[in-house]
This record gives C-alpha cells, sequence and structure tokens, in this order.
C-alpha cells in the first residue's frame, strides 16, 4: 500500500482508485507529484522523469513558487500561502523543514485526547510517517498519511515537536497541505444560515486565495468544513473530484490559492484567526485531522467512499452498526410548558403510533419556563415533574418505550444558581462586558472544575433518569473569549483548549454511559462535522424540519456525511419557522430519508393522520436497514432539476429504495425524462413491488426508468417511494 522507493527519493500510497505520490527533492524539500487515477509504469516513469529536472536547485535563483510542495513553510522564496507559520524566541518567523526520516506504521497510531478515525486491525490501514526537522531551532515536523486503500481515504494530521530549549510560538498550523496540478479548477462549497444550513454552491475558482472558514468558536452555520474541488467540470457520474473533511468541530480554516500558472494550493486545518500557541521545550502539538478523498467517477464515487469510511471508521462504539430508534420530541409540541401527565399523554400517542423512544426537551431543570433562566442548574424542576426524572422516566419506560433527555453543557443563565456562584466559570475579558445571546453566557470549558461539575450534574441526572438517549446542544458563537487563568502570552490558545475540554466532557460522558445513544446538535446543525461524529453516532440536522427545506439540506448534507447520522423529522403543520404546509406523505418520505423521528404534539392530530403517521412508522421499520446501513446515491439535484431524487440500495444490492420528491411543476411543454438508477445489479432482475414491473438492473441504470405518475405531473409537492427487489 506505501512504498519508498529510495533511487528516486518518491513515497507512493496506492489506493484501490488512487495513486498519491511525494517526493524528496536533492535539497531536501518535499514536493507534491500526484494525487489522482493510477498511473502505468511508463506513466510513472515519465513523471518521475520530469519532476526530477524540476527539482534541481542551484545557486542561480529559482523560486520555489513554481515547484508543487508539500506543507511549504514561510519566509523563504515561496511567497504562496504557507501551511504553517511559527514565531521563534528569537522574534523571527522564518522556518526551514528538510527532509530527514520516514518510517511505515501498521494500522493508525494512536494520537491521544480528540476525535480520531479507526483502525481496529492492523491490515485496515497503513500510515507513513515523514519526519522534517528545522536543525536551527531543533524542532521537528511529523507530516501523517493514514491510507484507508478500500475507501480511497487519506487522512492527514500533523505534529510539531520542540526538541530545542527555548518556546516558541505556533502562530498556523495546517492538518494538511498540497499543491495541485494546474487546471481550470471548480470549488464546491457548503455554506448556510441557522435553518438553512449546508447549501450547496459551486462556482469556478479565480487567481488568489478564497478562504472557508470559521470564526466561531464552532464549526458553524454558516459554512461546513468540508469542501471539495475539481479540475473542470464534474457531476454525480463523472470527473475527478477531490474532498477535504475538517475533524474538528471548533475555528477551521479551508485555504484554497489559485497561483497564476493555474496550479492550486490547499491548506486545510485550524483557523489562524486568534490563534497563538505556545509550545514549551520538550513539548509537542498535535494538530486535528484532515480526511481527503478522491473520486474518478464524480461526486458520487467521493460520497460514497465517505459513507462508508464515517460509518466503518468514524462512528463507533455500542451504536455503531445498531438500528437507530424512531424518537418522539416533545419540543415542538410543548416547547417550555408541560407537566409530567401532558408529557404522558404525548408519549403514549407516540407508543400507539409505533415509535420506539420518547424524548423530554428543553425546560425540565431549574426553574426553565423561557430561555433566559437556568441553564447550569441541572437538577429537575419539581413544580413540572413532581415525580422527578426518574418517575417519568419510569412511566415512560413502563409503555414500552426507551427515554431521552435534552442537556446544553456548554451554556450558563446569568440567571442561575451557578452563575451566582460562580461567575467567573464564564468565557470572559476582565472589565469587558459580558455579551449575551439568547440570554446566555458560555461556560469556560478549558477548565477543569468547570467540566468535573457538568459530569458530576449532568451524570447523575442521566443516572437517575435511566436515559436512553441524550440530545446535546449548543446554541450560540463564543464571544469575549478570554479568561483569568491563562498568561497573557497563552490567551490565543483558549478557543482550541475549549474545544478540547468539549471533547473531554464527551469522552467521559460516552465512557460513563457507553450504551447512551447521543446526538449532537447546535442551534440545529452548526456543528455537523467529524469531530461531533466520533462521540455523538448522529447528529440533528436542522432546526428547521420544513419538508421542502430539508430537501435541500439533507441532499447537500449527504455529499459528506451519510444518512445514518442525520436527524430528520416530521413536524406539524404549518410549519413553526417558515409557516409553510406540506403533505405528511411529503414530510414522511423526507423524514425516511435519514433518521426517523417525530417533533410534535400527535394527541391534536386528526385520527386519520394519526393512522396514516402509523403506517409510515411501520413502514420505516421494514426498510429501516437499507436507509441506515445502505449505500446512497444522489439521482437528481434539486437546485438543477424541478424534481429531486435518491436511492438506498442494500450491502447485498438485492433491495433498493427510490424517493422522488416533485419540487416544483415543470414548465409547459417541458419533457420529463427517465433517471438512471445507480448501485443495482446489472445482470439482476428487479420487481418494483408498488407497481408489479420487472427490470434488469442494468436497464434500470442504463436506459432509466420514470414512473406514470411523473411523466405529466399536474403541479409541485408529489412524492413517491418505490421498492426494488431482486426476484431472485
Amino acid at each position: 500500500m506505501i512504498t519508498f522507493d529510495k533511487t528516486q527519493g518518491c513515497f507512493q500510497l496506492e489506493g484501490d482508485g488512487f495513486t498519491y505520490l511525494l517526493g524528496v527533492s536533492p535539497n531536501g524539500d518535499l514536493h507534491h507529484l500526484h494525487w489522482g487515477k493510477p498511473l502505468s509504469t511508463a506513466a510513472l516513469k515519465k513523471l518521475l522523469g520530469e519532476w526530477k529536472k524540476r527539482a534541481v536547485e542551484t545557486e542561480h535563483h529559482v523560486s520555489r513558487e513554481f515547484q508543487r510542495r508539500e506543507f511549504p513553510d514561510f519566509g523563504h522564496n515561496d511567497l504562496r500561502t504557507p501551511a504553517f507559520q511559527l514565531e521563534h524566541a528569537d522574534g523571527y518567523r522564518i522556518s526551514e523543514f528538510l527532509y530527514d526520516s520516514f518510517q511505515i506504521l501498521p494500522g493508525k497510531p494512536d494520537f491521544g485526547p480528540g476525535p480520531s478515525s479507526r483502525a481496529e486491525e492492523a491490515d485496515q490501514a497503513q500510515t507513513l510517517k515523514i519526519i522534517l526537522k528545522d536543525k536551527l531551532h531543533k524542532l521537528e515536523l511529523d507530516l501523517y498519511y493514514t491510507l484507508y486503500p478500500q475507501r480511497n481515504i487519506l487522512v492527514r494530521r500533523t505534529i510539531l515537536r520542540n526538541r530545542g530549549s527555548r518556546a516558541l510560538s505556533i502562530l498556523k498550523l495546517a492538518s494538511a497541505s498540497l499543491d495541485l496540478p494546474p487546471a481550470p479548477w471548480r470549488l464546491v462549497r457548503f455554506p448556510g444560515r441557522w435553518a438553512k444550513e449546508r447549501q450547496m454552491k459551486e462556482a469556478a475558482l479565480q487567481e488568489g486565495t478564497l478562504r472557508l472558514e470559521s470564526r466561531r468558536g464552532i464549526s458553524s452555520h454558516e459554512m461546513n468544513p468540508f469542501a471539495l474541488v475539481t479540475p473542470g467540470e464534474a457531476d454525480e457520474e463523472r470527473g475527478e473530484v477531490y474532498g477535504f473533511a475538517l475533524a474538528t468541530s471548533g475555528n477551521w480554516l479551508i485555504e484554497a490559492e489559485l497561483f497564476r500558472d493555474q496550479t492550486l494550493r490547499i491548506n486545510a486545518g485550524l483557523n489562524d484567526f486568534n490563534f497563538k500557541w505556545s509550545l514549551a521545550p520538550g513539548k509537542a502539538f498535535v494538530s486535528p485531522e484532515c480526511v481527503m478523498a478522491y473520486s474518478a467517477s464524480g461526486f458520487s464515487g467521493l460520497s460514497f467512499n465517505l459513507h462508508r469510511f464515517v460509518r466503518e471508521r468514524v462512528v463507533g462504539g455500542f451504536w455503531q452498526s445498531r438500528p437507530r430508534p424512531m424518537l418522539l420530541n416533545n419540543w415542538e409540541a410543548t416547547y417550555f410548558k408541560f407537566n409530567h401527565d401532558k408529557l404522558l399523554q404525548i408519549a403514549r400517542a407516540g407508543k400507539e403510533a409505533g415509535l420506539e423512544l420518547f424524548v423530554l426537551d428543553d425546560g425540565w431543570f431549574g426553574r426553565r419556563d423561557d430561555d433566559t433562566t437556568s441553564l447550569g442548574d441541572w437538577f429537575v424542576d419539581k413544580r413540572k415533574l413532581p415525580k422527578g426524572l426518574r418517575g417519568l422516566s419510569d412511566d415512560i419506560h413502563g409503555l414500552g418505550l426507551k427515554f431521552g433527555l435534552w442537556i446544553e453543557p456548554e451554556m450558563v443563565s446569568p440567571k442561575s444558581l451557578l452563575y451566582q456562584k460562580h461567575p467567573d466559570w464564564c468565557l470572559h475579558a476582565p472589565g469587558r462586558r459580558r455579551r449575551m445571546a439568547r440570554s446566555q453566557l458560555v461556560l469556560d470549558m478549558s477548565r477543569p472544575e468547570v467540566r468535573d461539575y457538568l459530569f458530576g450534574t449532568i451524570g447523575k441526572a442521566l443516572e437517575e433518569a435511566r436515559v436512553d438517549y441524550v440530545k446535546w446542544d449548543m446554541n450560540r458563537s463564543l464571544s469575549e473569549v478570554g479568561n483569568e487563568i491563562l498568561t497573557p502570552n497563552r490567551q490565543g490558545e483558549l478557543y482550541f483548549r475549549y474545544l478540547m475540554g468539549v471533547y473531554d466532557l464527551m469522552a467521559r460522558l460516552n465512557q460513563r454511559f457507553p450504551k447512551v445513544l447521543f446526538e449532537g446538535c447546535s442551534g440545529g446543525g452548526a456543528r455537523f462535522d467529524l469531530g461531533v461524529l466520533h462521540y455523538h453516532p448522529q447528529i440533528w440536522t436542522s432546526d428547521n424540519t420544513d419538508g421542502l427545506d430539508r430537501i435541500f439540506i439533507q441532499y447537500a448534507t449527504s455529499f459528506a456525511y451519510p444518512p445514518l447520522v442525520m436527524g430528520a423529522h416530521i413536524s406539524s403543520v404549518p410549519n413553526h419557522i417558515t409557516h409553510r404546509s406540506m403533505s405528511l406523505k411529503w414530510r414522511a418520505l423526507v423524514a425516511m430519508s435519514g433518521n426517523f423521528g417525530v417533533e410534535a404534539d400527535i394527541t391534536k392530530w386528526k385520527p386519520s393522520e394519526r393512522k396514516e403517521l402509523a403506517d409510515y412508522i411501520r413502514l420505516y421499520k421494514e426498510i429501516r436497514p437499507i436507509i441506515q446501513f445502505g449505500d446512497f446515491y444522489r439521482l437528481e439535484n434539486p437546485h438543477h432539476s424541478n424534481r429531486a431524487s435518491w436511492i438506498f440500495v442494500s450491502p447485498d444490492q438485492k433491495e433498493a429504495l427510490l424517493f422522488m420528491f416533485q419540487v416544483t411543476p415543470p414548465r409547459k411543454g417541458e419533457k420529463q425524462t427517465g433517471i438512471k438508477l445507480k448501485g443495482l445489479k446489472a445482470n439482476q432482475t428487479y420487481e418494483i413491488k408498488e407497481l408489479g414491473l420487472k427490470a434488469s438492473g442494468r436497464k434500470l441504470m442504463e436506459d432509466g426508468w420514470l414512473p406514470k405518475s411523473f411523466k405529466h405531473p399536474k403541479g409541485s409537492y408529489h412524492c413517491e417511494l418505490f421498492h426494488f427487489k431482486a426476484n431472485n
């Protein structure tokens, strides 16, 4: 999988569908040679010969700007955006790290605290460690490349080690960096906002540097830490595509710099905004992971590999391969106004409909009658729940349902007992005003005593209630990011220390409650990333449960993240955010495309609606294994078509589920084209269960298929689910 050709000075990393090449130049600089389709022997020989000519540096001026570099430094004559920047004890920011040695390791090393993809067996992955050294300052830069060959995934991480006698400051340290060859590069990114997260945007790159980033202390609604680049036009089935996903949930940065010769430099890792880390002698700093994916068969090929990688190597623990329960959440049903009997009434209706888990959302603790009070006071409000959490949990379990609870550990209300006792526990700058959002401040998660308090009080509540599920919310960005413990020269470390504190608390609660299903949430989808997924096997995709908006949100989210990890719920209409009304069938099919749940007081629904809901729940239970553990393919882009469609295929390819949505009505006279399915066996005959029709997998994939109900649609919002089954 990973080899080193000493005579050529070349590292070769071979996945099932790509080759990644690095070269060590005669002067010890590390160059990026190739990442893409596997090379023939002749093509490899030609590439290496051309590189050898370019890599030679003489006493005459040679600009490194025209070298395709791997992890470029700062201060020399490559004036493009560097992968890292250090401030040494002498005040200079010039660094030169040259090649020293390498190791090829079986499996994947343990990098310590924080999110990390896994390789339980040594043969599941192989890791290349390249050691670069700055001999002047006695510094070591370790570049790690973990290859998951069957998934065409390369995971990168950087460790800076101070072997010298004086401290230095890290101003920037990417997890991954490389220079891609000249091409008409295009970028696909996923910006958004609250209730409209991850909207797919595609555009040609122009000369200059584009920063995709978050400065909010969370990965953010505004931009997801995942991006794609393609050397020209690409679609679902055609074209080379390169993907970069960061396993971090705080401030992050992906830089795309298109140089004048049309080479493209990508740097991905922690955001250098307001970041400064003091690295003492003998210490090391470990960057978060960057997951790099390649496909020569368009977006679908890339998503296919990423989905399996996330399911197999990122999501772990008890719930990794277990079906996720269908839940009923009381938030949109009651908000803060509930009591024991009302919750039981809703839960009972959910059980009658066939749901499996009841979740008590915000408002159960302190004196929480609205969002202005009690965050941090994690003890039950006996006014609402006189029998306590245990009494409610016992009654819910007595109905045959699992019991879940909402928490927001990272926040504190100024109107709380916790804040009265520990006003210094929030993020703050001495003498500065403490600005609130949603009437709350942010606890300083870098402080061990804060984490210990939360672990104790929340852990006690979860244990008392015998919870089966936890919704971990986080509803505001960080501000006034300071504290009175760190010295002045270390205040730039606080964003990262906060994040590592959050991960520490998540890990401790995971360890204490290994069978509890944790679902991440941050005002909906503001922290939807590979970092959270290491601890929480699913994430609330968006606070917006509107059936139409969710088509676009879930469509774009699927480029990097599998449906298994997407919370997707039915809610009442008109929708509480958009005030739009969609049919129950539409809302159900959208919710079935992820982890199905309900956010509504279904006791107020008509008997016919409750019966229809029960039918959809019964159907989802039947098809849930295919949805949650099958392969997912996007078929029609709702941004470019009047329809959205996608298909789930069982691992053995014997069953498939085609979801179709008429998003907008076709123009008058517009011909409706068939859909070419994906993922089927070409020589297998499939029966379309709902219609009694039969067709071969080859015909369905090559010729396409269009049901009669979509040939002449009369308007918007028609939707169907078709179940394909192999007949032998």
